[in-house]
């Protein structure tokens, strides 16, 4: 018989068998810390060969006494152990370049600083000896610090500090290879620069005004501020702050001022820019300060406020810290993803954890496992392990009686039977809380381990109600280990009468110790960790209180303990026994359980074999089609440069999956519009995905496919190029061409995976999402999760209404303190709008994350992602299918009028003219209060939008594709582009509207293409440009205005989707031209359900005196108030161009479209108010048989109500029909 070999994924019976060997603690613990990596196996003569990788060398004489004892309990013959030693210096020595490129984590930049450094290894420290002060700053800076530790961790199980120190050069020696020198790393070294030239600076304390001296006898805790004072001095952490220029020039500095009793709101005028740029350059949230100044109330903030003349640095209030010589590990910790419960990061919690030494940290939310994304992020940065695991709710048979169990994974066989147990008390247990049948639990009980959790746990629940001793004996039997917490987390059960007095507490942690003891079980104390610290207290208790617990004030003190706080809570143990529950068992549980990834690293994609032909054939197919055969330079390279980034990076399956998806709907008769950046390839054009063509303005014959391209700038679109006739053919060419970059889609290097957004008709959004599960399989599709949590304005009013429930009249920075630990606790889960996640076919989606109902709604059809879709949106394919109206509309008119939309003009100057007067329609600005006629126009018609058209006055597509960039970003427009252009600095052209325009108007001004794309990056981001590239930009002459400009940026929208939008909104606006009922009857019938067809019918009059009350209120308008005035005003200015609106017919109106009728619309029965969509399609499918003979009649025949009946009648629809048939009787 053949030997045959393993290769083990767990290895917890390999840890419980060396346990039992009769060997010292040091060799315990070196083979304990073994890795296992295959053992082959001779069935003929029952031998076993296994290989281990091991830190340090283990001797021969206990590798013997181990084989000895396997072949005992197995039955062997023979064992041989072949031990490879995994030694760290040897490793460091022989591949230290390997070593650097894994540790930068792609950040190509820094790898040369460390290819380049000296190190030593001593027993715990790795010290890596850089050159120059500055380098050492970058690798810090960088995380490199962090990353070492972690890939030490991983790699060699080992924990090892990581020192860096700097030789006596002042900056780093530049490597000797040039190929190193490239454009990132010389970024880095700038970047560095700056921060290191700041930290000098920082030396000084002051951070304006003048250094506060002396004043620790003076300080008073700010809730004693009380009124009006001259020659405050007060200390505290800064939180929002802001700074900002005023019109008058001077600068104004606003802070909020905290301590844990209270917080004042301060202001401070700077007169010139030095000082505004000194104090821009120092402050910080979270800053510790003193503050001296005067406190007066302030009528704008109508509080008092504290008028800062001098603020100081001061150091910060020592943090907790666990100075323990062997410390624990956390078993037990919520974070924010417990529901409305805890209020503790996973990210905070971890960073404390590693920072307080502790080897591990276990993450067990209630009934979810959401937190470990970001919890592996945060731990692969910190160089700690966490522990994945969950607080579940356990039940036998009565699903209404559920305790609290602890499940940890111990391997990934152990992770995968959580995620399942995750999906499976979500979709088929889900009753109020996802719940787990013990029955359930038994059969993926593998790869984990249970422990017997806090009060809510059916032990302590048992004990509490009496149970004897053999009773509690079975229960505990089914744990992998016991769980005790402090007695001060269950004092509620003195409160409620379930315990005698405080001995009673600890009782029960004593007598679950003496279970341990008496079935040889572990026992292990634990925090039941819901916040960090234990003045955070007060954030679960606002949360608490929101909620409506009355014993919210009483809260148990759950914060994160160090290992002496835990020590010292459970002295009365005795010392010995307090050391193993608090440290030694929980190190141990640790030691069993194996670093495991959550989620995988790398993206997989479904598999459709021969994506990559298809597409490449696909697009030169079309590309030659439209410009010839060989193809023009420009339309070659553009697309072998795209298809070879795509191909080369595994996309090309995405482009396919999106081009099947758009011709679905395009050969069912519904245009698709593009958003995001997908406009910005070539490649998405060529195959359907997109309309928009990102290439430079050009025209193109359709006969002879000569074209002609414009690549110096002077177009800003193809669509404003002159008509103009082809050489050879003299027929009149097409014009297109956006000149957008690729760089923006896929990055400057073409690697960054694609995020292909598509909208489609929201009546056909549904069939789009059904196509996907035809493609993939209904199984390996499921809809995007989403996480809501708690935000600000939510925050607010929990804390509000706390503070009025006290009694407390806090000020506004007091009440922001406490925002800011209500905030970002999860509320619920839902879905994105059209998200789809793709699980390959041959893959389980447990492998990537649980799954759900949204909104815990046991009676939706939907199942979505347990993750919110960003954690793995990089590791699976995510489509995105959103409902638009634009498309439609679009469809409406096609039906409507008969004409294609795809063939509507882009350049036609009548549907040109709305968008800079009313000359189109025929009307005056003073008939339709406005100087353009945009209203109902997509992306036009907002009040906001139509003054950025009244200021600029577009005459050309490109400039509406700017203004469509100006409305969608952030700080594009308001106090800036606006004002360049009023003050004539700018013109429309020139001013930065999408963040192509920055990249595109750079490389046409010679900057370098990868300084461009930098610069367009940092801008899109909000960072502005930073000081080196500005350097380069004056050099080639960029105009300090647009320097400028770019500073002031905080977000920017990419012109392709700008440009999708803008054809979509022209189509539309060409049929309010040139078919304008069939442009009302889609506008109308799309917000039927705002359309008030009582009121409308009364006519022009009538609406323009409801718009002149509507108008009047001004910003107080609510949503539904705003919906109705732009109702209003398109009715309005349909009755202005002589058209009608007839009176809602019982016979001939639809259940929700408008129809032309003569010259007018006949409102559907649906946009009679209170009637609603449902009662309309009863009276439509009941009048199909026979006219109704009676107000009885319709009630009956419709199944509609009495209201339904009163809304018909006071319309006038029932007029002629009589109350009931009675008098048929005796006709």
């Amino acid at each position: 018989m053949p030997s045959y070999c393993i290769i083990p994924e767990n290895c917890q019976s390999f840890f419980l068998f060396v346990d039992q060997l009769p060997v010292d603690p040091v060799s315990r613990e070196l083979l304990k810390a073994a890795q296992v990596n295959k053992v082959e196996i001779n069935p003929a003569t029952g031998a076993w060969t296994i290989d281990i990788t091991v830190v340090t060398g283990i001797s021969t004489q206990i590798l013997d006494i181990a084989a000895a004892h396997l072949c005992q309990k197995c039955g062997l013959s023979k064992v041989l152990f072949n031990q490879q030693v995994k030694d760290l210096r040897q490793y460091l020595t022989q591949n230290w370049s390997q070593f650097a490129g894994q540790v930068v984590q792609g950040q190509q930049a820094v790898k040369p600083l460390l290819l380049n450094a000296s190190w030593v290894l001593d027993e715990e420290t790795l010290t890596i000896e850089t050159a120059g002060e500055l380098a050492t700053a970058i690798l810090t800076d960088r995380g490199i610090e962090q990353a070492v530790k972690a890939f030490i961790w991983q790699e060699f199980g080992r924990r090892c500090e990581v020192r860096f120190i700097n030789s006596v050069s002042e900056e780093p020696a530049a490597p000797g290879d040039d190929a190193f020198l490239t454009p990132e790393y010389k970024e880095a070294l700038s970047e560095a620069a700056a921060p290191q030239a700041k930290a000098k600076a920082n030396d000084n304390p002051v951070i304006f005004g003048r250094n506060i001296r002396g004043a620790a006898d003076s300080l008073q805790p700010i809730s004693a501020i009380q009124e009006e004072a001259r020659n405050v001095t007060l200390t505290g952490q800064v939180i929002n702050h802001e700074l900002k220029e005023l019109k008058s020039g001077r600068f104004l500095l606003t802070f909020d001022l905290v301590d844990q009793t209270d917080g004042i709101s301060g202001k401070v005028f700077f007169d010139n820019q030095e000082q505004y740029n000194k104090t821009a350059g120092v402050i910080n949230n979270g800053m510790q300060v003193i503050v001296k100044g005067m406190v007066q109330y302030d009528r704008f903030a109508n509080e008092l406020i504290l008028f800062a003349d001098s603020m100081c640095r001061v150091e910060k209030k020592a943090a907790r810290q666990d100075t323990a010589p062997v410390r624990r590990v956390e078993l037990h910790a919520h974070t924010r993803m417990s529901a409305m419960d805890a209020v503790v990061s996973a990210k905070n919690l971890i960073k404390t954890a590693a920072s307080w030494g502790h080897p591990a940290v276990a993450i067990t939310d209630h009934g979810v496992v959401q937190a470990f994304p970001e919890a592996y992020e945060e731990a692969s940065n910190a160089g700690i392990k966490v522990i994945y695991g969950m607080e579940g709710y356990l039940f036998d048979e009565d699903i209404n009686q559920s305790r609290h169990i602890i499940i940890l994974a111990q391997n990934n066989i152990g992770l995968r039977n959580l995620y399942r147990l995750v999906s499976i008390s979500h979709l088929r247990y889900l009753h109020r809380k996802p719940r787990i049948p013990r029955k359930i639990l038994d059969g993926y009980r593998d790869g984990l381990l249970l422990g017997s959790a806090c009060e809510a746990g059916e032990l302590i629940q048992a004990m509490i109600n009496g149970s004897n001793e053999e009773e509690l004996i079975s229960i505990a039997r089914y744990y992998d280990y016991l769980e005790i917490q402090p007695t001060a987390n269950n004092e509620f059960l003195l409160r409620k009468g379930k315990v005698a007095d405080e001995q009673g507490l600890r009782d029960i942690n004593i007598r679950i110790c003496g279970l341990g003891q008496k079935l040889g079980m572990p026992v292990v104390a634990t925090c039941d960790v819901h916040f960090l610290n234990p003045e955070d207290e007060i954030y679960r208790r606002i949360l608490m209180a929101g909620q409506g617990y009355d014993d919210a004030d009483q809260q148990p003190p759950l914060f994160f303990r160090t290992t002496e706080e835990m020590l010292a809570e459970f002295s009365y143990l005795g010392p010995d026994k307090a050391y193993e529950v608090v440290i030694e068992t929980p190190r141990q549980i640790n030691d069993l359980i194996e670093v495991i990834k959550p989620i995988p690293e790398e993206l997989y994609s479904p598999q459709i074999p021969g994506a990559e032909e298809e597409i490449k054939d696909m697009s030169y197919k079309k590309a030659e089609l439209l410009y010839g055969t060989p193809l023009p330079e420009l339309v070659s390279d553009r697309l072998k440069y795209e298809l070879n980034s795509i191909i080369n990076n595994g996309f090309a399956v995405l482009y396919l999956i999106a081009h099947k998806l758009v011709k679905k709907s395009m050969d069912d008769g519904y245009l698709v519009g593009s958003r995001g950046s997908v406009g910005s390839s070539f490649v998405a054009t060529m195959t359907g995905i997109t309309e928009v063509n990102p290439l430079p303005p050009h025209w193109r014959c359709p006969a002879c496919k000569y074209s002609e391209f414009i690549t110096d700038g002077s177009y800003g679109g193809g669509f404003d190029l002159p008509d103009k006739d082809c050489p050879h053919c003299r027929l009149r060419m097409e014009k297109n061409g956006h000149d957008i970059p690729f760089a923006v889609f896929m990055g400057f290097h073409g690697d960054k995976v694609p995020d292909i957004d598509l909208n489609f008709s929201g009546d056909y959004q549904p069939v789009a999402h059904k196509y996907t599960e035809e493609l993939f399989g209904r199984d390996n599709v499921f809809r995007a999760g989403t996480i809501a949590t708690i935000a600000e304005k939510t925050a607010y009013g929990f804390v509000k209404n706390y503070l009025s429930e006290k009694g407390s009249a806090a000020r506004n920075a007091h009440i922001n303190r406490l925002l800011g630990g209500c905030t970002g606790v999860k509320r619920t889960t839902g879905q994105h709008p059209g998200g789809i996640m793709v699980i390959p076919r041959d893959m389980d989606v447990h492998h990537f994350t649980p799954i759900q109902y949204p909104a815990d709604d046991k009676n939706s059809a939907t199942i979505t992602t347990h993750f919110d879709y960003h954690s793995i949106s990089s590791r699976l394919v995510k489509l995105d299918i959103l409902g638009h109206d634009d498309p439609t509309v679009i469809k409406m008119l096609e039906d409507l009028t008969g004409i294609d939309a795809k063939t509507i003009p882009f350049d036609d100057a009548v549907t040109m003219s709305l968008f800079s007067s009313t000359r189109a329609l025929k009307l005056t600005p003073d008939d339709l209060n406005s100087t353009v006629a945009t209203f109902g126009i997509p992306e036009f018609g907002t009040k906001f939008v139509r003054q950025m058209l009244e200021d600029t006055k577009p005459k050309t597509f490109s400039e509406l594709v700017r203004i469509s960039g100006f409305s969608h970003g952030t700080d594009v427009w308001l106090n800036n582009a606006q004002d360049l252009i009023r003050n004539g600095t700018a013109k429309l052209s020139e001013a930065i509207s999408a963040r192509d325009d920055i990249m595109v108007y750079l490389i046409h001004r010679g900057v370098d293409p990868q300084v461009a794309f930098k610069v367009m990056e940092s801008v899109r981001k909000g960072k502005g440009v930073k000081s080196d590239d500005v350097e380069k930009l004056r050099a080639k002459n960029v105009p300090a205005w647009y320097v400028e400009s770019c500073q002031k940026i905080k977000y920017m929208f990419p012109k392709a989707h700008a440009v999708a939008y803008v054809m979509m909104a022209f189509r539309i606006a060409y049929c309010k031209v040139h078919h304008p009922l069939a442009f009302y009857a889609a506008y109308f019938t799309v917000r039927a359900n705002d359309f008030d067809a009582d009121l409308i019918i009364r006519g022009e009059k009538a609406l323009k005196a409801e718009l002149v009350i509507l108008e009047e209120k001004g910003n107080t308008l609510s949503v539904k108030e705003k919906s109705i005035q732009t109702i209003l005003e398109m009715a309005h200015e349909m009755y202005l161009r002589g058209f009608v609106f007839h009176r809602v017919d019982l016979y001939k109106s639809d259940a929700t479209k408008f129809q032309i009728v003569d010259n007018g619309l006949l409102p559907p029965l649906g946009s009679l108010q209170g009637l609603g969509e449902s009662a309309a399609h009863n009276i439509v499918a009941a009048r199909q048989n026979k006219p109704f003979s009676s107000i009885e009649d319709i009630r009956s025949r419709s199944r509609v109500s009495k209201t339904v009946i009163d809304i018909l009648k006071n319309h006038g629809c029932l007029a002629g029909l009589d109350d009931t048939d009675q008098i048929m009787l005796f006709a």
